[in-house]
Parts: C-alpha cells; sequence; structure tokens
C-alpha cells in the first residue's frame, strides 16, 4: 500500500510539534500576555466602529488606514510597514522569500523556537550561537559566525524571549555591519523595555522589525502583527502574505489601540514593569530560586528543584508557569510571566510553601511520571 506520507520532506517528520499543553489553572502565568484585559475604552469604541459593517464584504486588500497609524506609532514609513495575522506570520513571510535548500539562518539559543522550526521546513540550514553564561547576547560570538558562515537571515529577539535579554543598538549595529544578509529584530516584547532599534532602520536596509500587539497591547485575541522594513524590502517580503490576511475586525481594534495607546494602554504597562521589579525581588528572597533580571513581562528562574516538579506543584495549587527546561542552557529553569498584583502574591506565596516547606533534596523528584512532562516541548506565547 502506498505510504502517502512519504510525501512530506523528511526533515519535517523529523520535527516536533510546535504545541501547547492543555493544562488549565485560574492563575495563568505561562503564556507572557498581559495580565489585564484591553480597557474598556478600547474595546466600546471598538464596536462602535464594527456597528453596521457588512460581514458579507472582504476587509480591506491592504489596511491602508492601519498602516498610516502604525507609521505614526512607530516612526516608520507607511510603505515600508506590512500588517500581519500575528508577527507570526511576517516572520514566516520573512523567511519563505529567502529561504530554501542551501540557505542559512543564524539565530542565538535559547530563543523562541519558531524561528528553526520554520526555517527547517524550508529547507534552510539553521546555525546557532549560544547566548553566554549570564544568557546574555554573545554578541562578538555572533559577528564571528556571520562573518565565517554568511547567513542569509540572523534572527534576534530582543527583548528575548525566553531569557528577557536584550541586545543594544551598538551591539546590533556591529551584526549589521559585518552581515552580507538580512538581520531580523522581533520586538514583540519591546514595550516592557521602553526601547526599540527601528531608528535603525535610516541607515541600515538590511534591517527588518517585528513587532506585535499580543503582548502589551493586550489584544492576543486577535493576532495582529506588523513588519517595519526599507520599502523595497517589504514589497518582496509582501509576496509572501496571503491576500486578505487580515480579517476586517481585527484592523479595526488594531487601529483604536494605537490610537489610544498612551491614555489606555501605556498606564497598564507601567504597571507590569513596576510589578516585574517586585516579582524579581520577591523570588530572589526564596531560598532555591535564582531570578534572572528581564527587560520582557517575564522572566526565567534557575531553581535547585527539578523546573517540571516546580511546575506540577504549582498546577495543583491552580497556578500554570512554564517548564522551559528543555531549552538549551536552561536545564535548571522555569519561566513565569509577571501577572497582576494579586496573582504575583500568589505565586510567591505557593513558592515559599513549595521550596520552605518541603526542604527536598536539589532533584528530588526528577524521576517523577508527570502527567504532561514539559522537559521537551518547544513552545512560545
Amino acid at each position: 500500500m502506498f505510504d502517502f506520507l512519504n510525501t512530506i520532506k523528511p526533515r519535517v517528520r523529523e520535527l516536533r510539534a510546535y504545541t501547547l499543553t492543555p493544562e488549565r489553572a485560574a492563575v495563568k502565568l505561562n503564556q507572557n500576555e498581559n495580565p489585564w484585559d484591553a480597557p474598556e475604552r478600547i474595546r466600546d469604541e471598538s464596536l462602535r466602529r464594527l456597528d453596521g459593517r457588512a460581514w458579507s464584504r472582504y476587509p480591506d486588500f491592504v489596511p491602508a488606514s492601519l498602516h498610516e497609524r502604525l507609521a505614526i506609532f512607530a516612526g516608520w514609513r507607511a510603505d515600508g510597514i506590512i500588517a500581519g495575522n500575528g508577527s507570526n506570520e511576517l516572520i514566516q513571510a520573512l523567511l519563505m522569500v529567502t529561504i530554501s535548500e542551501g540557505k542559512r539562518v543564524l539565530i542565538s539559543e535559547p530563543t523562541f523556537a519558531l524561528y528553526r522550526q520554520v526555517a527547517t521546513v524550508l529547507g534552510g540550514e539553521v546555525l546557532s550561537v549560544p547566548l553566554d553564561a549570564r544568557l546574555r547576547y554573545d554578541t562578538a560570538a555572533l559577528c564571528e559566525r556571520i562573518v565565517e558562515d554568511r547567513p542569509d537571515v540572523t534572527i534576534i529577539c530582543s527583548p528575548n524571549n525566553p531569557t528577557g535579554c536584550r541586545i543594544t543598538d551598538a551591539e546590533l549595529v556591529s551584526l549589521l555591519e559585518v552581515s552580507r544578509g538580512l538581520v531580523a529584530v522581533d520586538e514583540a516584547y519591546f514595550e516592557f523595555s521602553e526601547r526599540t532599534v527601528v531608528g535603525l532602520l535610516h541607515e541600515h536596509p538590511n534591517l527588518v522589525v517585528f513587532r506585535t500587539f499580543s503582548k502589551a497591547m493586550a489584544l492576543a485575541a486577535l493576532r495582529v502583527g506588523y513588519l517595519l522594513a526599507a520599502p523595497q524590502l517589504a514589497r518582496e517580503i509582501g509576496k509572501a502574505v496571503l491576500p486578505y490576511n487580515l480579517n476586517a475586525v481585527s484592523q479595526t481594534i488594531a487601529e483604536v489601540a494605537v490610537e489610544l495607546y498612551e491614555p489606555e494602554l501605556r498606564p497598564l504597562i507601567a504597571q507590569i514593569v513596576a510589578e516585574r521589579g517586585r516579582l524579581y525581588e520577591g523570588l530572589r528572597a526564596i531560598e532555591g530560586l535564582e531570578p534572572i533580571e528581564s527587560e520582557a513581562n517575564f522572566m526565567v528562574v534557575r531553581s535547585t528543584l527539578a523546573p517540571r516538579r516546580v511546575f506540577a506543584e504549582l498546577l495543583k495549587r491552580d497556578i500554570l508557569i512554564r517548564d522551559v527546561s528543555g531549552y538549551p542552557l536552561l536545564q535548571d529553569y522555569f519561566r513565569v510571566s509577571v501577572g497582576t498584583p494579586r496573582e504575583n502574591d500568589l505565586l510567591l506565596s505557593a513558592l515559599r510553601e513549595i521550596f520552605d516547606g518541603g526542604k527536598q533534596s536539589p532533584r528530588e523528584g526528577d524521576g517523577e511520571v508527570l502527567s504532561s512532562p514539559l522537559a521537551n516541548v518547544r513552545e512560545n506565547l
């Protein structure tokens, strides 16, 4: 009998599917979401604008009005912007127009697993440079690898998921200047660092920047992202984006969110940043935990107990975090998103109970069989 699976690329069949575990909990700190819902003013204005819109009609082929608002918001040209169905779609589009057999993608790991997955599906070779011992970008090693191996695309997540580190402008310029290919910076969490590399687009046409509405903008349910690049480069990347990729509801609500960002969303972001600092200090005070400073809305935490055991113990207490121990360099780490003050207090209280109460040996429980071990799952928000 014909094996229809033989039609699938061997390298695709070898890949572990990008997935998310099914657990649910009252305190959800596993996907780097904004812990507060979109403000009521944004919701009300969005519904007002959508009222009466014909559902039988396609959305705008090119969401020009959204591009114009994003140009003002981001400080870049409207003809160098592409809005998409989440920034993941646009990352995929960039790799689709650049990567095939014999092409190379350079990443610095641990990082967002989708970069490697998409590049591999497209037939590209993925090169990797590890973060340094402090879980920061090793810019010298990245530059050396770019010069030696000449990757077609280098991808930097800044702030990086899952470690929260950020590449500086000077470090990024060093990569841009030695690269003969494109350098893409995923700024999914830039609002929490209050820094962006968009200003470098003026002098470096080989730079591409990705952003999302799913994190700081509190609109993860809508799946909206956008890309910033030199206009001629954006035109080429746009050829890999499907027609009518962004639905009318998402286009409209994204416009409203950009318009009301300063009065409605910036205060929420400031609260998250403040809570990030408080959560960091609270975690650092617990014996057995070592949080890593982050410029995002999450942080990784080194644990003397097996991360999957911490995950399971917290889940028993109706708290959901992310076990990232399957990522390179993070065998002893879990990741927590910054929640509301109440959620953060519940997390800290539970961790004190787990670490101060049990006094287990550092690796006690490693052999336990949990219902859904995460040690080898590649996943992100």
